[in-house]
């Protein structure tokens, strides 16, 4: 696992390119998925379309990043990796304050999208390192 990390991360650009995908993967999930199961999650739609709306423009901003940056890329690195890091902290709080209606099945799901996107902020940052 640290040698295959190492090589991706030795093109920073890949970085962009695993971002975008897991942005887009999310907004598929929570808009076209979830919205249309929300009772399940016990969470209202709204909520789903707001997050896959965040998750959307992670996609365009690291895709950008992918294809357009070619010097400086730290600092737009670093402008993704606190977008994730919010982003993160953005579901825990929804957990925590729709505890009451969030199901098991939301809290998994949620905490499971934490825990992947905490693992590409740990290839950003060593990235930048």
């Amino acid at each position: 696992m640290k040698e295959s990390s190492q090589k991706f991360i030795a093109k920073p650009k890949n970085i962009f390119l695993l971002d975008s995908f897991g942005a887009l993967l999310t907004t598929i999930m929570l808009y076209f998925i979830l919205r249309r199961f929300n009772a399940f999650f016990g969470l209202s739609k709204d909520i789903f379309e707001h997050l896959s709306s965040i998750a959307f423009t992670f996609f365009i901003y690291s895709i950008s990043c992918y294809f357009f940056v070619q010097q400086k890329w730290k600092a737009f690195l670093k402008i993704i990796c606190t977008a994730n890091i919010l982003y993160c902290t953005l579901i825990f709080c929804i957990i925590i304050y729709n505890y009451e209606s969030i199901s098991t099945l939301g809290i998994v799901y949620f905490l499971g999208e934490i825990a992947v996107i905490a693992g590409i902020v740990f290839l950003e940052i060593k990235t930048i390192r």
